[in-house]
């Protein structure tokens, strides 16, 4: 399994941490590592002093495809979840600032905790106002 994630998509959270908006999506993968099942606690991990958090939605992918058009994209999930994405932000710096790649600060064993438990979308009443968050799953204080 792979998660796919889009970067710089909330435009508060551009600003807050003073990045370029881009004209395009910013996508990146986390590996299966990063997934965080059977709720597992989450550690910090040693190599970093500053990590962040953000709750995200996650679509559950349900077939294969590939250039698929947006007035069909909905048709490639069937459910939606909960996750966290965690980012050793002192690391991404580092990377970001040497123009290197930043696999590391978004892709360590256990950066992507992900709910149990995914809604089917035909559940949701309106896809672009969904209200979320984890239910019996402490999120960490950072």
């Amino acid at each position: 399994m792979r998660i796919f994630a889009i970067g710089r998509n909330y435009a508060e959270h551009v600003k807050e941490l003073n990045n370029e908006r881009p004209d395009e999506p910013v996508i990146f993968t986390k590996p299966d590592s990063a997934l965080l099942r059977n709720q597992t606690p989450f550690y910090y991990p040693e190599f970093s002093r500053d990590i962040h958090h953000e709750v995200e939605l996650v679509l559950r992918i349900s077939k294969d495809g590939k250039n698929i058009q947006e007035k069909y994209a909905g048709k490639y999930y069937d459910a939606i979840g909960v996750g966290i994405d965690f980012t050793a932000r002192d690391l991404q710096q580092k990377a970001k600032e040497k123009g290197l790649p930043w696999d590391i600060s978004k892709g360590f064993n256990g950066s992507a905790p992900v709910s149990d438990k995914f809604v089917p979308v035909a559940e949701f009443k309106n896809l672009k106002e969904i209200n979320f968050s984890f239910a019996n799953r402490a999120i960490p204080a950072l």
